[in-house]
């Protein structure tokens, strides 16, 4: 036999695309080439796949005079990474005439080490479920990746440390079996463990800062997008990194979503991601890594943050740039990219968390100590928020100086455990709110739109599921005025309004809401 075909796949976004492997063997001067738009790590496979064989007890195919052509189809996506270097190797073998097997409704991934080990990959979630999306029944992948892939039902995982083991398993020649055929065990189904690990704190272990807790408490609620403005040193970080822990857990839809995208960026350790992400990233973060891209797009912290978190600390110091390519991610909850060589479009539904400082030197407007900034420094500053971002952002909360009598005693503040309740509570509010919305002609599945919290609603939303009385109109026009609100900020201040009364689960929206909204617009920044 001089010909052989397999099955393998590779990340493509976020999603995964099998790709044919065809191999044919010709007498001639040793060549060992690979076609279909490989990049530089599928062109140097051909070593790796080498060496591999013949650690793993065959005549390596470069002690052989044949010419060797790996084609790998469609020939029109770009091939990257080392995803295919075991389903290469096991062509080869079965074109050579050195095993024999069934390979159709199989797939192989894996990088593999010049001994013939299996090295682990990035993306076996999205790989796994394309591959059972595609009717394959059977997939080989290192042994590091396999508990992620057994997330995926009905889908057999093998999950090998070595060339040589999945050779053992699948080989039905005569010279495997005189030697007794070792069969890889199945990867038993993985189980979404949602115990939670209290991780950053606690907000009793915050002293003071009661007004940021209850801007904190309302933004976990419905969804909404918060910033913290005040003196270094009083809590804004700490306050950011307990914050995440009053979100609601994830469903087993998002986390197969959420791990899946981890994967496919690299970022996954091990572990599946069964909690809202939060991410962190510093300041001097490029607007590729946060917002995505690259020659071939991929995604950003803001698809990290995914159902999540993005805590964006010392915001004014992020670039002009940086902070103004969040306007589509906070508008319409994805990010869409647009590059010579593709486009992509990555889901965003984050909540933002910013911390920042009044002014560069962090004192302005604090009694207890004087300003430096020269008032350039001050119009310079106050000119990075630009006002399509400030009015994206739907409570703006001051974390001032705290009375150093209350840091010496002991924390009786509420526990986030409480003030989860409350967040969980309001959240079922909205999720039955929003199930009467998803069957009506005016938006839910109908329109393509799945709505979860307030935050999400749109102008048309608002006229169907938030009605205010006469006086609580004219109270929410009259101040709109006053502070010349545009009209998203005027719609957000609805929404922040909505979630308050959640929280007191109260059915209408009344003026004390709109009163307490109204204060979270920006003042002091």
């Amino acid at each position: 036999m001089s010909f052989a075909k397999v099955y393998s796949a590779q990340v493509n976004l976020l999603r995964g695309a099998i790709v044919t492997i065809e191999i044919d063997l010709s007498k001639g001067l040793h060549t060992f080439n690979v076609v279909g738009l490989p990049d530089k790590a599928v062109d140097e496979s051909k070593d790796r796949v080498s060496g591999a064989i013949k650690n793993s007890g065959f005549k390596s195919p470069k002690a052989k005079n044949q010419k060797i052509i790996v084609s790998l189809s469609p020939a029109d996506l770009k091939k990257e990474g080392p995803f295919f270097d075991l389903a290469i190797a096991i062509a080869y073998l079965q074109a050579s005439g050195d095993i024999k097997f069934d390979s159709e409704k199989k797939i192989f991934l894996g990088e593999l080490g010049l001994d013939g080990a299996l090295r682990s990959i990035r993306g076996a979630l999205p790989l796994a479920e394309e591959a059972k999306r595609r009717g394959y029944e059977e997939i080989y992948l290192p042994k590091e990746n396999a508990a992620e892939a057994a997330l995926v039902e009905n889908l057999a995982v093998f999950g090998a440390r070595s060339l040589k083991e999945v050779i053992e398993h699948i080989d039905i020649s005569k010279r495997n079996l005189e030697n007794k055929q070792k069969k890889i065990p199945v990867q038993p189904q993985t189980k979404i463990s949602y115990k939670r690990e209290i991780k950053g704190g606690d907000f009793s272990d915050i002293r003071g800062q009661e007004g940021a807790k209850r801007g904190l408490e309302i933004a976990a609620a419905g969804g909404h997008n918060i910033a913290m403005y005040g003196p270094p040193g009083t809590g804004k970080t700490m306050l950011a990194r307990v914050f995440s822990g009053l979100l609601p857990d994830l469903s087993n839809e998002e986390v197969l979503e959420i791990t899946g995208i981890h994967s496919v960026a690299g970022s996954l350790r091990g572990e599946l991601i069964c909690f809202p992400p939060f991410r962190s990233p510093h300041h001097t973060s490029s607007y590729v890594s946060l917002i995505g891209g690259g020659t071939y797009p991929k995604p950003g912290e803001v698809t990290l943050a995914h159902r999540g978190v993005l805590f964006l600390d010392e915001f004014p110091e992020f670039e002009k740039r940086v902070m103004e390519s969040l306007r589509q991610p906070l508008e319409d909850n994805i990010v869409s990219i647009s590059r010579a060589k593709g486009s992509a479009i990555f889901p965003s539904n984050f909540i933002l968390v910013a911390a920042m400082n009044p002014c560069p030197c962090g004192n302005a407007g604090n009694k207890q100590k004087a300003c430096i900034c020269k008032p350039s420094d001050l119009d310079r500053y106050k000119r990075k928020l630009s006002g399509p971002i400030m009015d994206r952002i739907d409570l703006w909360v001051s974390v001032g100086n705290v009375d150093y009598k209350k840091l010496g005693g002991e924390g009786t503040g509420e526990k986030s455990e409480k003030i989860r309740e409350r967040v969980l509570k309001a959240r079922e509010i909205q999720k039955k709110r929003f199930s009467a919305l998803v069957g009506s002609a005016s938006g839910g599945k109908k329109l393509g739109r799945n709505i979860n919290t307030n935050s999400e609603m749109n102008v048309k939303d608002l006229e169907n599921m938030v009605k205010l009385a006469k006086e609580v109109r004219d109270l929410l026009d009259d101040s709109a005025e006053r502070l010349a609100l545009s009209a998203r900020a005027y719609h957000r201040v609805i929404k922040i309004a909505r979630t308050i009364a959640d929280l007191e689960n109260s059915q209408e929206v009344e003026s004390n809401h709109i009163l307490e909204a109204i204060q979270y617009r920006p003042k002091v920044v």
